[in-house]
């Protein structure tokens, strides 16, 4: 699968491109320049030139602990048997994309816990070489900030509310408490919504406990942290109802009927095959049974009436993409990705059933069952 996000290459890590987005770029400077009055306090003396070399070095520091957090990501969904589609870099950090059915909460839960987790591990990292006492106070600085930024970083992504980390243990929780993974979604989201109104309301509410004023960049930050959780977990809700109506999505529910004729037959025998059933498609399988394509009801109606008996059906057959055979009982997110990654834009796909035709799908029948409204 192709990446999704729109970047700049820099490697491979569990089989998936890792890109650089353009605002990471951006990212990058407007925490510099944030960061930078925290490094002139931590190392005194040093010059403009150099604060902001050390804090552009701990901002590569962040960004470098985000990646190992979505490395963790990526190397344990592939152990559960997922395909890691992408790593990406970017304004709020970093993403890992992954694709294949969740069929287990614990599995989700794994693969949620690890990010969070190598964080706090880094932090202690960071935190134990600082407590080895370095020379120099730039090295200092930078331990301090990493252990602390890591440790941030890893509590924060543990709070229980999507889209954070912690939102989808918690939706791996319900999960597996009501066995509906809709429902953990949805506890989630609302959750992560709640934790999205709470950012923006400590920001506002926390300096006044020291009776001193909100400071309103920060409180701006956490208006856009805010809006992020509030947008992510909306979006969450929104994958997850649709994941649910995606289950019931079934291939008898949607298939035609079909009936089959043999490679080389006559033209005229689509219609023998077909009479009395307009509804049907004509199959034509080869001498295994296995399908190879289907009649274009108008390639046959455009054949002279005189020539019918003798042009093979084989000059009237649209092929089927080929591995594009549905089973008959697929269902949900499992026939959509084998939809999306068989059918090549074909029209028609045949469905199977103990390796005989039984019927074939209208890929776009398929595509207006899944849109919002879609009837099947």
């Amino acid at each position: 699968m192709p990446p999704r996000t729109s970047g700049w290459r820099i490697g491979r890590v569990a089989g998936a491109p890792v890109l650089v987005t353009p605002s990471w770029f951006l990212a990058a400077v407007v925490l510099t320049v944030l960061f930078a009055p925290t490094f002139r306090s931590l190392v005194p003396g040093v010059g403009t030139a150099g604060v902001i070399f050390v804090s552009f070095a701990f901002v590569l520091l962040l960004f470098s602990s985000v990646f190992c957090h979505e490395v963790a990501h990526a190397l344990v969904a592939r152990s559960r048997g997922h395909q890691v589609d992408e790593l990406a870099l970017t304004l709020w950090g970093g993403h890992t994309a992954y694709s294949g059915v969740v069929r287990r909460p614990l599995d989700s839960a794994l693969v949620a816990v690890v990010g969070p987790l190598t964080n706090l591990a880094l932090a202690a990292v960071f935190w134990i070489a600082f407590q080895a006492q370095p020379s120099s106070p730039v090295a200092a600085g930078l331990l301090v900030a990493g252990a602390l930024s890591n440790g941030f970083v890893g509590a924060f992504n543990l709070l229980p509310g999507l889209p954070l980390d912690g939102g989808q243990i918690l939706e791996s929780a319900v999960w597996a408490a009501t066995g509906s993974r809709t429902r953990g979604t949805v506890v989630a989201g609302w959750v992560g919504r709640a934790v999205g109104v709470g950012v923006v309301v400590w920001a506002l509410l926390w300096p006044l406990t020291s009776g001193s004023r909100p400071d309103w960049i920060m409180v701006m930050w956490a208006a856009l942290i805010g809006a992020f959780l509030w947008s992510g977990a909306t979006d969450a809700m929104r994958v997850g109802r649709r994941r649910e109506a995606l289950a019931g999505l079934t291939v008898r529910s949607l298939a035609m009927p079909a009936v089959v004729v043999a490679q080389g037959s006559g033209a005229a025998d689509v219609g023998r095959a077909a009479a009395g059933r307009p509804d049907v498609v004509v199959v034509v399988v080869d001498g295994a049974q296995a399908p190879v394509g289907w009649v274009d009801p108008r390639a046959v109606a455009a054949i002279p009436a005189e020539q019918l008996a003798v042009t093979s059906v084989d000059a009237t057959v649209v092929p089927f993409p080929p591995g594009s055979a549905v089973e008959a009982g697929a269902a949900g997110p499992e026939l959509l990705q084998h939809l999306a990654g068989t059918s090549g834009g074909a029209r028609l796909v045949p469905v199977v059933d103990g390796g005989r035709v039984t019927g074939v799908l209208d890929v776009a029948r398929v595509a207006a069952a899944v849109r919002p409204g879609g009837r099947q």
